[in-house]
């Protein structure tokens, strides 16, 4: 059941009684433009009895507005050193939280424009749209009167063709993380590798997204040997299989750029014959994320359809399984690119699947015009560990890092609040993964967790490149590939909670809106 995104309307009629209560989001009262002018004397006269106005969400009685109440819930300081765009989507989270809290089915939205936030309006949108999702479990088992948690949402814009602009990006955007938190955020069987094609396959239909799903052991096995390794044990159970899932998008005029996407896609990580014991395995249905982003950038690309931009996508669904047939460590793997791989840890999982499908955008790249390989996954705890939840980690093979890849990514990250930090791949992590002895070429993992290795969220972007030939299109090479890996780990979202989505927002702020609202 794909649904769609809350319904979403502008108006910049403050006193509109289509709405039950106004929602306001700013940084102070004292800083509100003309046009909000009607609401600063009363929230004056409030703070004169509340200190902590700008510190706390509060509900205020005002005739005269719709449903004659008024949420405000300050941003607090935006100015300092360490602020970013993220204080109008958390001020809009708790604002909305608070609004259902008092009962408001049509609440309006008023972020006014800051001076050194250009997209803090559609900034603020997004962070209400976060509150406002409903999970697909909920949806689908009627457990709720409505699809939605409240009839519309409204959006406060002071020009007609700005507030239209708004609800378009809005409705786009939330489309695309909309799926990316069905996909990645529901359960292991919901969404289990089968159900996710077909979830899919419903998402794109009569869409300019073309989608083919691989399913056929023997072709996985043959094309993508390492997937076909880890989906061993799995395959045993039918709803279980492995699908691979091909996206493709072309927008109109010459393609001036080709974006090649990988995402893991891990529906249910047990860690595989190296198990996930002492309570370390809940939440593991969260390790298709990467792969729940691709497909929720290509509902973007659907929505807004950029020209110029060809994209495609593969979506890696593999259940990592324990039982008789698992793969195990020891085993060498020979991989699409001819690499004899020794599996170091079955719980290095993530690498395998994609690694192979990262291989075959390779081979296609060679013939694409611009073309920029990317793999994304909620691959290591060390990723958590070094920069900490809530980010996400970009790091640029050379090719990459000539073009500031990576600086390019952290910059669009800043616009909507979808924010990054910078790694980078060094000698040691390739010879950390350089065979141990002359039976294998690449060692896939040593046997600690990542959080305890050294380098541990940059090692595996070394064996990616090593053991899909990327290694070969290096700066040093006739035809150098950028490549970049993309870690969300810490981005994706906490458990239990609301996948966030990350990356897609800052995807769609580099490759489709440029410099957001």
């Amino acid at each position: 059941m794909c649904s769609s995104v809350q319904p979403i309307e502008w108006t910049s009629d403050l006193k509109n009684q289509n709405f039950d209560g106004i929602v306001l989001v700013t940084q102070s009262h004292e800083t509100l433009p003309s046009e909000l002018e009607c609401l600063k004397a009363l929230l004056q006269d409030y703070s004169s009895v509340d200190s902590g106005l700008e510190e706390e969400v509060v509900v205020l009685k005002v005739p005269g507005l719709p449903g004659n109440r008024l949420v405000f819930a300050s941003t607090g300081p935006v100015n300092r050193d360490y602020d970013d765009i993220r204080r109008f989507s958390d001020a809009a989270v708790n604002g909305i939280k608070r609004a259902l809290k008092a009962g408001m089915q049509r609440p309006l939205l008023v972020t006014p424009p800051h001076k050194d936030y250009k997209n803090s309006t559609l900034v603020a949108a997004l962070g209400a749209l976060h509150a406002l999702y409903m999970p697909l479990e909920v949806r689908e088992g009627n457990i709720k009167p409505s699809d939605y948690k409240v009839c519309v949402l409204g959006l406060w814009a002071a020009q007609e063709a700005q507030g239209r602009r708004l609800v378009e990006l809005a409705n786009a955007l939330e489309s695309g993380r909309l799926a990316c938190r069905d996909i990645g955020g529901s359960d292991p069987e919901r969404m289990a590798a089968p159900r996710v094609a077909d979830y899919v396959q419903e998402l794109f239909k009569d869409s300019p997204v073309k989608v083919e799903v691989v399913s056929d052991l023997k072709v996985l096995e043959k094309e993508y040997p390492c997937l076909a390794a880890v989906n061993r044990c799995a395959n045993s159970v039918p709803r279980h299989q492995a699908r691979v899932i091909k996206l493709q998008y072309c927008g109109d005029g010459p393609i001036q750029k080709t974006l090649m996407l990988v995402g893991k896609g891990i529906t249910y990580d047990t860690g595989g014959a190296d198990i996930k014991a002492g309570g370390f395995m809940a939440g593991m249905h969260r390790d298709k994320c990467g792969a729940a982003a691709v497909a929720g950038f290509f509902q973007i690309l659907a929505h807004l359809k950029p020209k110029h931009l060809k994209v495609v996508g593969a979506m890696t669904m593999v259940r990592n399984s324990v039982g008789a047939d698992c793969y195990v460590a020891d085993e060498l793997v020979v991989s699409r690119a001819g690499r004899r791989v020794r599996v170091g840890n079955t719980d290095a999982e993530g690498r395998m699947v994609m690694v192979d499908l990262l291989c075959e955008m390779k081979e296609k790249a060679v013939l694409e015009t611009s073309p920029q390989l990317f793999t994304i996954a909620t691959l290591t705890g060390h990723a958590i560990r070094a920069m900490g939840p809530h980010y996400s980690i970009i790091m640029d093979n050379g090719p990459a890092r000539r073009s500031g890849n990576a600086a390019q990514w952290q910059k669009a990250g800043e616009v909507l609040g979808d924010v990054f930090e910078v790694s980078s791949i060094r000698r040691e992590d390739y010879d950390f993964h350089k065979g141990k002895s002359e039976y294998e070429d690449i060692l896939q993992c040593n046997n600690l967790p990542s959080s305890a290795t050294p380098r541990g969220h940059q090692t595996p972007a070394a064996f990616l490149i090593m053991a899909s030939g990327l290694d070969k299109h290096g700066v040093d090479s006739d035809k150098p590939l950028p490549y970049s890996h993309i870690d969300i780990a810490g981005s994706s979202g906490p458990f239990p909670g609301v996948p966030t989505g990350a990356p897609i927002l800052a995807m769609a702020t580099n490759y489709i809106m440029s410099d957001g609202f």
